[in-house]
């Protein structure tokens, strides 16, 4: 898939990548190319939600990311940038939670 190169877009993309979501991220001349990661011939995101929408901005603090632990994984915005719930939790920071992941 192909998206404009923005720089939220780009940070969403790597941090998807680094959690092993996304196969291949490329960025050529103001284009993000990417592509999902399979297992099996299966895709590894089953299920995305997103969670902060411009009405209604979710935020959750570091308590609340320990007690939602499952199968999902969280993509939050922090002053360290856009990180998963298991990096915010080992950083103890919390921030605005962005999407919910299944794998």
């Amino acid at each position: 898939m192909e998206y404009r190169a923005e720089k939220q877009i780009i940070a969403i993309a790597d941090a998807l990548k680094k959690l092993g979501f996304l196969d291949i991220v490329k960025k050529e001349k103001g284009i993000l190319t990417v592509s999902l990661a399979f297992k099996n011939k299966k895709p590894v995101i089953m299920n995305l939600r997103l969670i902060s929408k411009p009405g209604l901005r979710i935020y959750m603090g570091v308590l609340e990311i320990e007690k939602k632990k499952g199968p999902s994984t969280y993509l939050l915005t922090t002053p360290k940038g856009i990180i998963s719930s298991k990096e915010a939790i080992k950083s103890r920071i919390g921030g605005e939670v962005i999407a919910e992941i299944w794998s």
